[in-house]
């Protein structure tokens, strides 16, 4: 199934998008597609309610929210693709490179993103995110992690390098920058997607930035998703960052990071696509 939120920040209306993209009303059976619902076996309810939901009318240019509503955290993962740590000119970590985002960070996968005051070093960061369907804490391993994943999105990482590099301390503050994490267009549970075998893809302007495999990265969905909660309990609603591959603007020559006007558009096979404009 796919999830989306539609209509103005802060007053979306949840629904399913149904086989033919068009979208059915979920507001019969759920406020909000958030924890909650997640924790209360949300999908499953509306997978059995499917062919009762009536159509939803969405005019042109409704505007799509992301599609979990107030994640209570971003957990995310650094340097998770080989020849990303290369071009960031680390080696490839012996554990997950941990770091947190604020949920306030969160917009709509086409919502504008806003370019901090003083930056020069904003960078786009194709990730797949997980969303967490059920509480994990101390999980025994790996195999044990898919019981605990509503399903999967898009997640732009956005980050300011000099804010994450060059002042000092953790990278948090390079990576908490109002409207950094556009998110969706979908919620799409597990039960759709062969995860290793997802592509993800980057455009700046039209021009192609980053193009790699789920399956590159050094530590799978579910090692991340156990590792995790050995260290934090993960709860329903819950968003992981799952890292960025190759490409992004601090490993390109010249260094071409973004500025206002540029469009960057993200795209994950079976998850949907992202278009911003930076402003």
């Amino acid at each position: 199934m796919r999830f989306a939120r539609l209509g103005p920040a802060g007053s979306e209306r949840p629904a399913v998008v149904a086989d033919d993209g068009t979208y059915l009303d979920l507001s019969g059976l759920t406020g909000d597609i958030d924890g909650a619902f997640l924790a209360s076996d949300g999908p499953q309810r509306a997978r059995a309610a499917l062919d009762s939901l009536p159509r939803l009318e969405v005019p042109a240019g409704t505007r799509l929210g992301p599609p979990i509503a107030r994640p209570g955290k971003i957990v995310c993962i650094g340097l998770n693709y080989a020849r990303h740590a290369a071009e960031s000119g680390a080696q490839p970590p012996a554990e997950p490179v941990v770091f947190m985002k604020a949920s306030d960070t969160v917009v709509g996968p086409d919502d504008d993103v806003l370019i901090p005051r003083a930056s020069v070093k904003t960078d786009y960061e194709v990730e797949l995110a997980v969303v967490i369907g059920t509480t994990a804490r101390y999980l025994d391993g790996p195999d044990d992690a898919a019981a605990h994943i509503a399903g999967f999105a898009v997640s732009n990482d956005v980050s300011e390098r000099e804010f994450q590099l060059e002042r000092g301390g953790q990278w948090d503050k390079g990576k908490n920058c109002e409207t950094f994490n556009p998110l969706g267009p979908w919620l799409v549970t597990p039960d759709e997607l062969d995860v290793p075998a997802l592509r993800l893809r980057s455009w700046v302007n039209g021009e192609l930035r980053q193009n790699e495999l789920a399956a590159d990265m050094i530590f799978g969905v579910p090692h991340l998703i156990w590792y995790l909660s050995q260290f934090m309990v993960l709860h329903p609603g819950d968003v992981v960052n799952t890292g960025t591959p190759a490409g992004v603007a601090m490993g390109l020559p010249g260094q071409p990071y973004l500025r206002a006007g540029d469009v960057v558009e993200l795209e994950i096979e079976g998850l949907g696509r992202q278009r911003q404009h930076f402003a």
